[in-house]
């Protein structure tokens, strides 16, 4: 159903069951879309954590030499928000974010794997919760060794302690909202590199500084501020921190297809729960079209990250609407899927509008606050050092 083109839900699912129909005879299908509704709810939570492991299972055996990129199992995360149906019960359920007269909607936070181009992991909530919420959800189901890339927002000593904790590393942008100290003087530090994040707060529980990288990139009012623990210059070097965080751009990229592409920019459901579960399982949906597609690319020694989305759109649904006709099309799925990759060609002019009015022209985040450490900060973490070292 999440591949299928119809608008309304009911006919999506009469056009599915039109084709299941045709490829499995013997298979007692629902009759009604309600009753179908019922039981996704009732079987999701039992169903869903085994399907997802099995999806991160197919992508990682699928990946091949693409698990890694730029040496590192890298992940970006971000959130979006998806508009549901102006009913009473969304209205109450998900609440309204964002500016006045907002429709209600649902939160998205996604692990996007930087290597494929494919979901990892996701979280649903209401339009009201935060994606650094649903982001520490998130954190137990990244790998071990991973790295997170995230885009400013993100960044807090609660997530840089939580990753350094339990073997994980991260590169993230910082903006004017982010405070760091310098010549904090209890470790080495190389000048102009090393800061230290340790908010007032952190300081007053006895918390210890983290001693981090910063990388910038770019010049002038076009820099890019990023910190990362990983404060070896061969392991990651401030060129793969920049190819690196610009891969970020791909999970943008991911849900601009899942809403406008795959065309689910806005949920039908007219309450709480089924909204919640359409934009799960269309999820899926468009995350089992990445693995069917991805694996043949892989097979054809493409790169995944070719992936066109529209193009495999385009197979599946000539796919379903084939199994109703007769005759057969000649060429087989998988080799069309092989074929669904961006065009190769050199654009001569740019793609983007000439002048689109509803853009939105937000201003770049600033660089971080940087301070050198005050006398008292100094001896405060010389003393948590010794501390630690004793312990």
């Amino acid at each position: 159903m999440s591949w299928e083109g119809t608008a309304k839900l009911t006919e999506r699912f009469k056009n599915v069951c039109d084709c299941l129909g045709k490829l499995f005879p013997r298979w007692r299908l629902g009759t009604s879309y309600s009753g179908f509704s019922e039981s996704l709810r009732a079987w999701s939570p039992r169903v869903l954590p085994a399907i997802t492991a099995r999806l991160q299972m197919q992508l990682q055996t699928m990946a091949s030499k693409h698990w890694r990129r730029e040496g590192w199992l890298a992940f970006a995360a971000d959130g979006t928000r998806v508009e549901c149906p102006r009913t009473e019960g969304n209205e109450e359920g998900l609440g309204c974010a964002g500016k006045d007269r907002t429709a209600p909607q649902l939160m998205l936070t996604t692990l996007y794997h930087m290597g494929t181009g494919l979901p990892w992991a996701f979280r649903v909530g209401p339009g009201t919760e935060s994606e650094r919420r649903q982001l520490d959800d998130l954190m137990e189901q990244l790998p071990e060794e991973a790295l997170l890339v995230t885009d400013a927002g993100f960044a807090s000593y609660e997530l840089c302690k939580s990753l350094i904790d339990c073997g994980r590393h991260f590169l993230l942008r910082v903006g004017s909202n982010t405070h760091l100290l310098a010549e904090l003087g209890c470790a080495y530090e190389i000048q102009g590199e090393t800061v230290y994040l340790w908010p007032g707060r952190q300081q007053k529980e006895g918390q210890p500084p983290l001693r981090l990288r910063l990388i910038v990139l770019g010049e002038g009012d076009k820099r890019v501020f990023l910190i990362t623990d990983v404060l070896d210059h061969e392991a990651l070097s401030d060129e793969q921190a920049g190819r690196l965080y610009a891969m970020r751009w791909g999970v943008e990229v991911f849900y601009r297809s899942y809403k406008r592409t795959i065309g689910h920019h806005k949920m039908h459901s007219r309450t709480p729960t089924t909204c919640r579960e359409e934009l799960i399982w269309t999820m899926i949906g468009l995350w089992l079209m990445g693995l069917m597609t991805i694996a043949r690319i892989v097979d054809a020694g493409d790169d995944p990250l070719a992936w066109s989305v529209a193009k495999s759109r385009d197979c599946l649904r000539r796919a379903l609407r084939s199994v109703l006709s007769s005759p057969r099309p000649h060429v087989p799925l998988a080799r069309q899927l092989a074929n669904a990759v961006k065009d190769s060609y050199v654009r001569l002019r740019p793609k983007k509008a000439r002048n689109w009015p509803h853009k939105k022209r937000e201003r770049p985040p600033g660089p971080p606050k940087i301070r050198p450490a005050t006398t008292q900060e100094v001896q405060h973490a010389q003393q948590l050092t010794t501390q630690n070292h004793a312990a």
